[in-house]
Order: structure tokens, then sequence, then C-alpha cells
């Protein structure tokens, strides 16, 4: 996916040095690419068309392989009860669901759910002046690929808080009129650790609070 996503990027930027603006998101690039192929009045040079075409074959390509992927991690979750546990934490998807479980492997080993937290790098670093600690964001220690995961999975929730009225997004929404979505993030993704280390610890899905 990250392969996938890094080629948008590059097929965006080719075509914004010939005047096309193309906005964010892979959707675009599919549905766009062709017309622009297609498009004989456009100032496209044969040679840089050439390329473009080559550029949207590969993405095609990375589709239909990050779909086999998808395909297979469904299976794989269906048949793993601590997947379908951690896929009723709002903010986990499958690929976070998979990988997490495949990762920490043994729950046990972790104390609680602050020590899950520090291990995946989500909690505060702490800074002492003049006997006041001070925050300086998280630690960012440990697996980076699970990190950016549960992250990107705390901005959806902090997206969309504002859909809902029960206390955990109340809490979201307070604290990004505060402190704004990028903590925010961070904020949910540290607590869905937590959460996640409570699901899988007592083998029981998620309940939201009312």
């Amino acid at each position: 996916m990250a392969r996938r996503t890094a080629l948008a990027n590059q097929i965006r930027g080719l075509l914004t040095e010939y005047g096309v603006i193309m906005p964010q998101g892979i959707s675009y690039i599919r549905k766009h690419i062709p017309m622009i192929l297609e498009d004989a009045e456009n100032d496209l040079t044969a040679l840089f068309r050439e390329l473009l075409s080559e550029l949207y074959d590969e993405m095609v390509h990375l589709d239909q392989r990050v779909d086999m992927l998808e395909q297979k991690l469904v299976v794989i979750s269906v048949q793993n009860p601590d997947c379908q546990r951690l896929l009723t934490i709002p903010g986990i998807g499958l690929l976070t669901a998979t990988a997490l479980v495949a990762a920490i492997g043994d729950i046990s080993v972790f104390k609680n759910g602050r020590e899950l937290a520090a291990w995946l790098g989500l909690v505060p670093r702490q800074h002492s002046t003049g006997g006041m600690p001070t925050l300086l964001g998280i630690s960012k220690r440990g697996d980076t690929y699970l990190r950016t995961l549960l992250i990107h999975g705390g901005r959806t929730v902090v997206r969309v808080a504002h859909k809902y009225e029960d206390r955990r997004n109340q809490w979201i929404k307070e604290l990004d009129q505060r402190r704004g979505k990028n903590i925010s993030a961070v904020a949910v993704a540290n607590k869905n650790a937590r959460i996640a280390w409570a699901v899988l610890s007592k083998k029981e899905s998620y309940q939201a609070a009312a």
C-alpha cells in the first residue's frame, strides 16, 4: 500500500509540471488518468503520455495485488477470534487488527494497557524542569508501522466524532477543540492501544460506554 501511495504521489507530481492539478486521493487518479490519456487536446507530449500510461498500468497492477492481499487478510481475521474482537474497536480496521495480533503474540507479556501503548511508542515523553514535568510528545519507540496504523485509525475516528454523542466521542470532540486534530488522533491511538490490551486480555469484544 505504501508503494501504491508513493506511485500516486509521483503521478500527481508529474501532472503538476504540465499544469494538471489532481486532487488528493487515489480514487481520483484511477478515474481521471484514462481520460487524460485519451484527451488529444491537452499539451502532454508523446513521451510523457507513454510514461503516464506505464505508471497507470503499474497502479492497476498494485490495486489488484492489494485486493488479493486484503482478501487473504479477511480470511485470516475471520479464523482468528482475537482479530474479530479487535475489529469491534472504532479506529481499528482489518490491517491494524491482523498486524497487532501478529506483532503482539502473547498479550500476557504486557501487565496493562499502558505497557502496550508504551511498547508501541504512543505514550508521552516527559522532561522535568524545576520539579515540574513537561510533556514532550510521544516517544515513537517500537513498531513504526503499527503506530502509524493506529494513528491513522485515530485520525479517522476524530474526523467522524461530531456524528456521535456517546461519552468517548464527546471526549474526542472536546480534545479536538482544545488541542487540534493531530494530537487528538495520537490520543485516540493511545487509548485504542489500551483498549486492545483489555480486549485481548479479557477475550471480550469492545463495548462503548453510553
